[in-house]
């Protein structure tokens, strides 16, 4: 049985998303795969940048068309995640970012709803013609990089950075497609 589903933000959703980003905050935490929450004032110029990052004739400059999907929990109703899934690369992403990237909040963390989460982005990213999704992850983020593998992820590379070492996994939706990584 699923324990979440992958919904498109809306209004209804003000108090939730406003929840969790204060959980996160309070936390210290970084809020990947949120469309910017944590920058915004409030919820509405949250949603109206996440509205323009829909489609390629709105997007905010620097940026390629994405969808962020909350992750609910069908038992509750509880915002559990956020995944950003970003519909193409650029020369920035295609080294550093990556097609997908998603948080959980803290309180949710270490039962399996981050491997949950990014299963149902996939099925979304195949959707979307995505035949190859890259996905990258701190290599100190052991708990990242196994949700990758877990979801299918073959380690290509590992790219230095001035603080870190990010890891780059590449998931094939297409099994026809092009293998070579």
């Amino acid at each position: 049985m699923k324990r979440l589903k992958l919904v498109l933000p809306t209004p209804a959703y003000k108090e939730k998303l406003m929840d969790y980003k204060r959980e996160f905050i309070e936390n210290g935490d970084s809020l990947d795969g949120t469309a910017g929450l944590r920058k915004a004032e409030t919820f509405e110029e949250w949603y109206s940048g996440f509205c323009d990052n829909l489609r390629e004739e709105t997007v905010r400059d620097g940026l390629v068309p994405a969808t962020t999907y909350m992750a609910i929990s069908t038992a509750d109703g509880r915002l559990i995640g956020m995944i950003d899934i970003r519909h193409r690369l650029d020369d920035y992403l295609l080294n550093f970012g990556g097609h997908i990237g998603y948080s959980i909040r803290k309180s949710e963390r270490q039962q399996g709803y981050a491997t949950e989460m990014l299963g149902l982005a996939l099925s979304e990213c195949a959707k979307l013609n995505i035949k190859k999704v890259l996905i990258t992850c701190d290599k100190d983020n052991v708990a990242s990089a196994r949700t990758i593998i877990n979801n299918g992820g073959i380690l290509e590379n590992e790219i230095p950075e001035e603080n870190r070492i990010t890891q780059r996994y590449w998931i094939i939706l297409d099994k026809d497609y092009d293998n070579n990584l």
